[in-house]
């Protein structure tokens, strides 16, 4: 499938330790990383509604987040397209709830990506912190490798 456009968003608050996971994910992912333009990396951070833009202007979505799986086991999830809506209503933060606002907002107006992933880990420490936990900081090049797995999936079916 060709995607013209590819937005890669990292959500959170850095300002709550592992709330910032999201943040620190894409920029991780954008220093180790050389892709073309048609790729753009966004801080996200709790822009809530500034970030429909972002969501409805691409042809592939890929979210980093700081989120509670169902299963709530230590580790990177990675969820696609159809797998996503039922569970990021299960969020814990305001800002997580209005990017489950802004999917159903795309979806009505018929721009929603072809593609939408969703990577995410269960956060360990929510405290006032400018630091991810080292349970978590150790969890990041996983899903950074998660990401550029899909990226480079999605850049090469272009060809």
């Amino acid at each position: 499938m060709k995607h013209s456009k590819i937005n890669i968003i990292g959500l959170g608050n850095t300002l709550h330790g592992d709330e910032g996971f999201g943040v620190a994910a894409v920029n991780a992912f954008r220093e180790s990383s050389s892709y073309p333009e048609s790729v753009s990396f966004i801080d996200g951070g709790t822009q809530g509604v500034y970030l429909l833009d972002f969501i409805e202007s691409c042809d592939a979505l890929m979210v980093f987040d700081a989120l509670i799986p169902l299963e709530y086991d230590r580790g990177v999830y990675v969820y696609r397209n159809e797998e996503l809506p039922a569970f990021i209503h299960r969020k814990m933060s305001s800002h997580q709830m209005g990017f489950s606002e802004l999917i159903g907002v795309a979806k009505l107006r018929g721009r929603m990506p072809k593609e939408l992933v969703l990577i995410g880990i269960p956060p360990r420490e929510l405290e006032l912190s400018l630091n991810l936990s080292a349970e978590v900081s150790g969890l990041l090049p996983e899903a950074v490798e998660k990401g550029r797995a899909i990226v480079d999936s999605w850049l090469s079916a272009e060809e």
